[in-house]
């Protein structure tokens, strides 16, 4: 089986190709980030950071269900190695309506979260930047 086109597009290190996958109301959701995200150019804000959160990310294998896309992952944040899962929801023309990460152990997680949420204050998403405005 051919590899999901996000999983592509990340690999090669192509964040532009892999954002264009994304659904205008794409909603993201993750143990590590306080409540969904929603829209494209949040979620695209939440995982440019994810990238530099999730050091040396590799996809290890692809699950397919029939609207759906689950990315097996491995990385380290800081000195905690981590394992985990983007499963992506597709709509009728491919592009990620609902993007869920999972990670474990907890330890790793609770590495993540943290890194994240400094990110995240000091780069808030679109949305939260103009509402503070």
């Amino acid at each position: 089986m051919d590899r999901h086109p996000f999983r592509v597009a990340v690999e090669a290190k192509d964040h532009d190709a892999a954002f264009a996958l994304l659904h205008d109301e794409v909603v993201f959701r993750s143990p590590a980030v306080h409540h969904p995200y929603r829209g494209k150019a949040d979620v695209a804000h939440l995982l440019r950071h994810a990238v530099e959160t999730l050091e040396g990310l590799t996809y290890i294998d692809e699950l397919h269900g029939e609207r759906s896309v689950g990315l097996i992952f491995t990385a380290r944040t800081g000195d905690r190695d981590v394992e985990g899962i983007d499963h992506l929801t597709l709509d009728d023309d491919g592009r990620i309506t609902t993007f869920r990460v999972m990670i474990r152990p907890l330890s790793g997680l609770i590495a993540v979260a943290q890194v994240m949420g400094a990110r995240l204050e000091a780069d808030p998403v679109p949305s939260a930047r103009n509402e503070s405005a």
